[in-house]
């Protein structure tokens, strides 16, 4: 039976691979298809940009490369954007060329890779952390996730830390108590690690689907105060819009980001 199940497994795991593949192929193909072709929507209250990884090439389409982040950063400087916390755009406070940076999942190449070129252009930032990531519960091994050591290393930097919820859970799938105890606990968990009570939520996976009327509540109820989604057009009523980039936005993709061509778009694998 091993024999038999073994191999299986082998070619489930190659087909998942090709299918992911294909995907990420599709999806720069749209995003780069959109850079030319989709509507500019210029934001009169700031953006603010949502990215993942740094140099974690295990996360795909999440991932940007170190050299392509901080051409990034160095494009819109040249374009005239100014950097400013999440809150301040959260807020409605940022000028129509602020830009605002934040990083889910808490993974380690963001403080590694991440942070030092950040703060060589001395940019504000958040990083929202998953609480059973950061905790060491998770099965992506040594040297991918953060634990709370660097956690804490980033807000004595002045780093702003809000949650990612305790698992990464759909909310668009959780029942009312399940959405609650997420919220509140993985509230609990950074104070009790960090000392830090934090007020800023991201919503796991991002998209309009994944969050609920219920969750919505219940954040505020557990004393968030911004819930940030993805999409600028598409983001449930009362959340705080970010821009998505990717691994495959090169410079002209990245300026129609900013520009606002991708504010109906959301990630779909």
């Amino acid at each position: 039976m091993t024999t038999i199940v073994q191999p299986m497994k082998a070619v489930a795991r190659k087909a998942g691979l090709r299918r992911a593949g294909v995907a990420a192929l599709r999806m720069q193909a749209e995003r780069a298809m959109l850079a030319t072709t989709a509507r500019r929507r210029a934001s009169t209250t700031g953006r603010v940009l949502s990215y993942h990884s740094i140099g974690t090439e295990q996360w795909g389409v999440n991932d940007v490369s170190p050299q392509r982040f901080r051409d990034q950063l160095e494009l819109a400087l040249r374009l005239g954007y100014g950097f400013v916390p999440a809150s301040v755009v959260a807020s409605g406070h940022a000028a129509a060329n602020d830009i605002a940076f934040t990083f889910d999942d808490g993974l380690l190449s963001v403080a590694t890779t991440a942070a030092p070129i950040l703060a060589e252009y001395e940019v504000p930032w958040t990083l929202f952390v998953v609480g059973d990531w950061a905790d060491g519960r998770h099965s992506f091994g040594d040297g991918v996730v953060m634990g709370w050591s660097q956690v804490e290393h980033l807000a004595a930097q002045g780093v702003e830390i809000g949650s990612h919820s305790m698992s990464h859970p759909d909310f668009g799938q959780l029942p009312p108590d399940a959405a609650r105890r997420e919220l509140v606990e993985s509230r609990r968990l950074i104070e009790a690690r960090t000392g830090i009570l934090p007020t800023a939520f991201a919503i796991p996976l991002g998209q309009s689907m994944n969050w609920s009327a219920a969750a919505h509540a219940a954040a505020f109820e557990a004393g968030y105060e911004y819930v940030y989604a993805q999409s600028v057009l598409k983001r449930p009523l009362g959340t705080v819009p970010r821009t998505f980039i990717t691994r495959g936005d090169d410079r002209r993709t990245f300026k129609a980001a900013l520009e606002g061509a991708f504010d109906k778009w959301e990630e779909w694998i």
